[in-house]
């Protein structure tokens, strides 16, 4: 007696199958696949041999999950969902090896979305419905339409906030650990306007490297990263961007749009910018010069470390 549930219509030829899980009307699973506990397989679901899904999952109707797709825990793929393992398909020819896609951890894939070979759907991510998804999806990012783009981040209870000089400094804190905003000083004669900063007094750090990220395609990412030790501080000093900002527990979504207002991140910050404006100019101050070892680029990596 099995400890799962299995439709009279099913077939269900793996024994790895886990402890509460549903199977319906329909379903097929082939014997090498692997499927975690209290699942929810829908009508219709076609499973083959190569395929791991693990706790918690539920994949509705019509969804067919091919050699090389790893499902993590706690996603939702939606109906007819259609996922790809071959960047070159020809018939009765095979490759060596299947693309691996992997769906990490709380992630959702709407109905009727395409998912090319290879990628990787970031943790928490939400990819609409009808969707062509064509690159990697960052954890906690919404992404829409054909090309999938990102539209949004995923901010849970912590409201997205735009922010001003004018409007900043009236509402609270920013509830993400050690990030906060500074106004820099305004100086306005009839020859325009001057913003300055200075170390030791208005800089958080003395900064020893800057950036520049300019000519940035709208839709394009930058950051996706966290820092071991370095400390920055943000200045769109031209047109505007947004800088999502998480510290394992709060995320919150700021806009810069006013040169004299700096966003400073500490360490341990995982930070992304996105929605850049066509004349976007985003000078970053940074207290270290470049070190590879100071980034932390995974996202699972980095909650497992602020877990700490």
């Amino acid at each position: 007696m099995t400890d799962y549930l299995v439709h009279p219509s099913a077939i269900v030829e793996s024994a790895r199958i886990g402890k509460a899980t549903r199977i319906w009307a329909f379903v097929h699973v082939l014997p090498g696949a692997v499927v975690g506990d209290d699942c929810n397989l829908c009508d219709h679901v076609f499973v083959e041999n190569d395929v791991v899904i693990g706790d918690r999952v539920t994949i509705k109707s019509g969804v067919q999950l091919w050699d090389g797709i790893r499902i993590e825990d706690d996603v939702f793929v939606g109906p007819n969902a259609s996922f790809t393992n071959d960047p070159f398909p020809r018939s009765k020819e095979h490759p060596d090896e299947y693309s691996r896609t992997v769906v990490q951890k709380g992630a959702s894939i709407g109905a009727n979305a395409t998912i090319l070979p290879g990628l990787i759907i970031g943790q928490n991510a939400m990819v609409g419905a009808g969707a062509v998804v064509t690159k990697n999806v960052p954890p906690n990012s919404i992404v829409v339409g054909n090309p999938a783009r990102i539209v949004s981040y995923v901010t849970g209870d912590v409201p997205s906030r735009k922010l001003s000089a004018a409007t900043v400094f009236e509402g609270d804190d920013i509830p993400v650990g050690g990030v906060r905003l500074l106004q820099l000083p305004k100086i306005s004669d009839l020859r325009g306007d001057l913003t300055f900063a200075e170390t030791p007094g208005l800089l958080p750090f003395e900064p020893r490297r800057f950036f520049i990220i300019y000519n940035v395609p709208g839709k394009d990412v930058r950051g996706e990263h966290a820092h071991h030790v370095l400390e920055q501080l943000l200045i769109c000093v031209k047109g505007s961007c947004s800088v999502v900002v998480d510290d394992g527990r709060n995320r919150s979504e700021i806009t810069l749009d006013e040169p004299r207002v700096g966003l400073y991140i500490p360490p341990m910050i995982w930070a992304t910018q996105y929605k850049f404006s066509n004349d976007a100019v985003l000078v970053v101050f940074a207290s270290n010069v470049y070190k590879a070892e100071d980034y932390i680029r995974d996202y699972s990596e980095y909650l497992r470390l602020v877990s700490k």
